[in-house]
């Protein structure tokens, strides 16, 4: 937990998510919160994207759930999840945010469509990763900041480090391309990025990753659509896409995932999706935790990656506040939630 002083305005304006920022600060609406003048133009950290839809609202991501049906497996998913055995039949598992102020979460980061891409160098999966935009010269559009300043990257350090998911997700907002890393690093001593795998999608697109192929997420999927941002909980309207989430393990995947990262018959596939329970009363939420908690009844949560159980992914941003939100979070159990039919798909063909 990361405690930052709290402005009262700040607080009253945003529903008590605003650690450490002034209501009336334009430079706080603008989102530029680069530590120095950006070195490449257009380059804004955690831009304010409300305006810009990611995927067509007929995605997986985007799709209303509220009326899918259930699998006939949820509540044993929801017992392992949960941690229970014949030894602690009681056990449950709380919900945690994994996201929050630096080093916390995942940070995004948009350009311009003139930025230069630059060759990256793919180490764990080059078969399987995009060396750049279909028919656009290779390469990752990757502003200087991400190699000289902290918190372009996850982890927080320039250039990414040594270790950890290290992801790095950039937006093109003028063609709409979302270009996502994993385990990316600046290798200094061959003046290169490194990357353990890539990809690039369409955000017009319902294109998915080919079969049995991973992304810069274990699932292939893509990560952005996925994150809790603080420009959509901030905003005055509701947000629409699910989220992504982690379990301890996983065992092979379903549809809309593509790639499998675990073989634990007793745990979820990667590509589940889980739905907040409809009778879950969140009235005694602040009015923007609870403006999350509904997205989780309305699109759920999509199972992307191992990791700590029921740990929701969400953005790297100075602006929250882990004194709201982990108390919120953990306030919620996987007992709240169910389990949706494994691969459900509503549309009438597969979504390529």
């Amino acid at each position: 937990m990361i405690l930052v002083p709290r402005r009262a305005a700040a607080i009253l304006q945003f529903g008590l998510l605003c650690a450490g920022c002034n209501a009336n600060d334009p430079a706080a609406e603008r989102r530029t919160n680069s530590p120095t003048a950006p070195a490449d133009a257009g380059v804004v950290l955690n831009e304010n994207l409300t305006a810009l839809q990611v995927f067509p609202t007929s995605n997986w991501w985007n799709l209303d759930v509220r009326q899918a049906p259930l699998d006939p497996r949820s509540q044993e998913f929801i017992d392992w999840i949960s941690g229970r055995s014949v030894a602690n039949p009681t056990a449950t598992r709380a919900l945690h945010p994994d996201f929050g102020p630096p080093p916390y979460g995942i940070p995004y980061v948009s350009v311009a469509g003139s930025q230069t891409p630059l060759n990256v160098t793919f180490v764990s999966y080059p078969s399987q990763s995009d060396v750049g935009a279909p028919g656009q010269p290779a390469g990752y559009p990757i502003p200087t900041e991400a190699r000289t300043l902290p918190n372009y990257i996850e982890g927080g350090i320039p250039g990414g480090g040594p270790s950890g998911d290290r992801h790095l997700l950039i937006i093109d907002r003028d063609h709409r391309w979302l270009f996502e890393l994993y385990a990316t690093r600046w290798n200094s001593g061959l003046s290169r990025w490194d990357a353990g795998s890539g990809a690039v999608f369409d955000l017009a697109s319902n294109a998915r990753r080919p079969e049995g192929w991973t992304s810069a997420d274990a699932a292939g999927l893509a990560i952005f659509p996925g994150l809790v941002r603080y420009d959509e909980v901030a905003g005055p309207n509701e947000i629409h896409h699910a989220f992504r989430f982690t379990t301890r393990d996983t065992n092979g995947h379903v549809w809309p995932a593509s790639h499998t990262a675990g073989s634990n018959p007793a745990a979820p596939p990667m590509g589940t999706r889980l739905r907040l329970r409809a009778s879950k009363n969140l009235t005694g939420y602040p009015p923007q935790v609870q403006k999350i908690f509904r997205a989780m009844q309305t699109y759920g949560i999509i199972l992307a990656d191992n990791g700590s159980d029921m740990y929701i992914s969400g953005t790297m941003d100075a602006l929250w506040d882990n004194d709201v939100l982990n108390p919120a979070f953990g306030s919620l159990l996987a007992d709240d939630f169910e389990v949706l039919q494994l691969g459900w798909n509503p549309t009438t063909t597969d979504l390529p």
